[in-house]
């Protein structure tokens, strides 16, 4: 019962980021619960897909999303995703874990000095070619495959600085693309023997439900607080896995 109210408070923060979370949950699960680091990351991304289902699903119905360019970044990067998880077999837990920790604190430093300029200005977006399409996907693709997070901040970055997003249309946007992303990533955990059903539906009742809740709140709240939120997350990851080295 513990585990399932803290996924969904979890998932109401989740969801008002526009984040999937899985390096959130990682953290709670290795730390708090102590799941075997491999498992944790399988399980997650899972969890992840059903959550960032219902999340992108609320965002969509609140406005907060661009329809057809998270659906060809997403589909690039469920193939990077794919990828990246035949990678994670061959790497040790702790260090697997140490990397997990690293990038979540890269991701919240770039999406921070990234995001000081774009809250109160949106910028018009630009249409790239198919090319920038599929290296934005493919890239962030590999690092959610690879480090089983759902790489929220990067893509949030990738969208806010080379497409032009609007803040708010990158939270949005950020969660319909990690939809296939952790698809992906899913499949490539569960092939890889990384999967534990009793724990998966433990997490996903609390966050699927948390998910869908805060995504309302995305468009209501004000775009500073949004700002905080997208960087907290996933030092807030980073340091509860840090735990782990003490």
């Amino acid at each position: 019962m513990l585990l399932i109210v803290t996924m969904l408070l979890l998932g109401f923060v989740l969801g008002f980021v526009g984040a999937g979370g899985s390096g959130f949950i990682i953290a709670i699960l290795v730390t708090i619960f102590h799941i075997p680091v491999h498992t944790a990351l399988g399980t997650a991304v899972s969890v992840m897909f059903f959550s960032v289902l219902s999340g992108s699903w609320s965002h969509f119905r609140e406005g907060n999303l661009y329809l057809k360019e998270g659906l060809i970044v997403g589909l690039f990067g469920g193939i990077g995703a794919f990828f990246g998880t035949r990678l994670t077999v061959f790497i040790d837990p702790n260090v697997l874990m140490f990397f997990t920790m690293t990038v979540l604190v890269i991701s919240a430093v770039l999406l921070w000095l990234k995001t000081r300029v774009n809250i109160r200005v949106e910028e018009e977006r630009t249409n790239p070619a198919v090319l920038g399409y599929s290296l934005i996907g493919l890239g962030n693709g590999l690092i959610s495959g690879t480090f089983g997070i759902g790489a929220a901040p990067f893509i949030q970055l990738s969208l806010i600085k080379w497409l032009h997003f609007p803040m708010r249309f990158a939270a949005g946007t950020t969660m319909l693309v990690i939809v296939p992303i952790s698809m992906f990533a899913s499949a490539g955990y569960i092939v890889n023997g990384y999967f534990d059903t009793l724990l998966f539906l433990k997490v996903a009742l609390g966050t699927i439900v948390g998910t869908y809740i805060g995504a309302k709140l995305t468009k209501k709240l004000p775009q500073v607080l949004l700002r905080y939120g997208m960087v907290i997350t996933p030092i807030a990851s980073a340091i509860i896995l840090l735990i782990n080295f003490l």
